[in-house]
């Protein structure tokens, strides 16, 4: 499990990255939320450990809760939990609103911390399954419907691709399966 701490006090980057580097596979910091969008491009972070105040004129959260956003729009979006030394139940609820995980407030509890943080990525995790379950189960409701209105000719093109398809493009391979000879493949295959 790969973490992410994005926090601009590098005390506390560095003491969260002491407290997560024996509980998780790989543990990184930056303290600063713009670089987010390269780092949760490769998609390999599980989950990030959000400060919600980066601008020390500005203590309101609106920062925590904008980066939150913008990681919740990538395309299988880690798990998010907010820390905060400002934090109150409205942020915490709004924050969870958005879709955080979890919220948790400095000074942490260590055990608590990793405990919030492994059961956000197993939610995160769960989420993601669910997603693309339903996916997969529409795209096939979808395949359904296209088949149903299809002419003879047309399924019997689309399954002679497919075959094909399978067979990784070997014509010959793909005539053995059909049960026809390679020529009369080559045959249909020019008629539609």
């Amino acid at each position: 499990m790969k973490v992410l701490i994005v926090d601009d006090n590098a005390a506390v980057r560095t003491t969260l990255k002491m407290v997560l580097a024996g509980e998780f596979d790989d543990v990184a910091a930056v303290g600063d939320p713009k670089l987010l969008p390269a780092l949760l491009s490769a998609g390999n972070i599980d989950a990030v450990l959000l400060d919600m105040n980066f601008d020390n004129h500005k203590l309101d959260g609106s920062d925590g809760i904008f980066w939150l956003e913008r990681i919740k729009e990538c395309e299988d979006a880690p798990a998010v939990v907010l820390i905060t030394a400002f934090g109150d139940v409205p942020l915490a609820v709004e924050a969870m609103k958005r879709g955080a995980e979890d919220f948790v407030t400095k000074p942490w509890d260590n055990d608590e911390l990793i405990a919030k943080l492994r059961r956000a990525i197993n939610k995160n995790r769960l989420h993601r399954e669910e997603g693309r379950s339903l996916n997969k189960a529409r795209e096939l409701e979808e395949k359904v419907s296209r088949q149903e209105q299809m002419t003879l000719e047309e399924m019997k093109r689309s399954h002679i691709m497919s075959v094909i398809e399978r067979c990784g493009g070997n014509l010959t391979a793909a005539a053995e399966q059909l049960g026809v000879k390679r020529q009369t493949l080559y045959n249909v295959l020019k008629k539609v």
